[in-house]
């Protein structure tokens, strides 16, 4: 009872710890954003820059993006949720608002490994059921040892 308390408390540590010290505050983000959207404005065609707009890109892999399993530009509308453009997308399990198995691959019974994700590089500060995705968003889930 006790080693079960120590692992369910030691995951829910370490996946606050990710959240809370590997963000960025919004307005660097929002700055980023920007910038990279000025740059594809003036670098690309029209048709292009309207493609980049309205989609995001997901990729699915596993042990810190050694093996890259599907990689999916998904079309979005203004206020669109991750975990909402995940279900419509990809076949997902989740338990409590975190996300167990995508496609069909969840770590084993015994593996110490979970689904983590990034959004343009960075972790998220936020469950997937609470990101707002903005166009042109990479998000990367991968199923990593913690």
């Amino acid at each position: 009872m006790k080693k079960k308390f120590f692992r369910v408390s030691a995951l829910l540590f370490l996946i606050i710890g990710l959240l809370v010290g590997c963000g960025t505050d919004n307005q660097e983000q929002e700055q980023s954003q920007a910038s990279n959207q000025n740059e594809s404005t003036q670098s690309s065609g029209e048709n292009t820059e309207q493609k980049s707009e309205d989609t995001v890109t997901v990729t699915i892999s596993k042990n810190n993006g050694e093996k890259q399993i599907k990689e999916k530009e998904i079309e979005i509308k203004d206020g669109a949720i991750l975990m909402e453009v995940m279900k419509e997308n990809f076949e997902i399990k989740e338990d409590g608002g975190f996300i167990t198995s995508i496609n069909g691959i969840a770590p084993g019974k015994d593996e110490k490994k979970a689904w983590m994700y990034t959004v343009n590089g960075e972790m998220a500060k936020v469950g997937a059921t609470e990101l707002e995705l903005s166009p042109g968003d990479k998000v990367v889930f991968d199923l990593q040892a913690y």
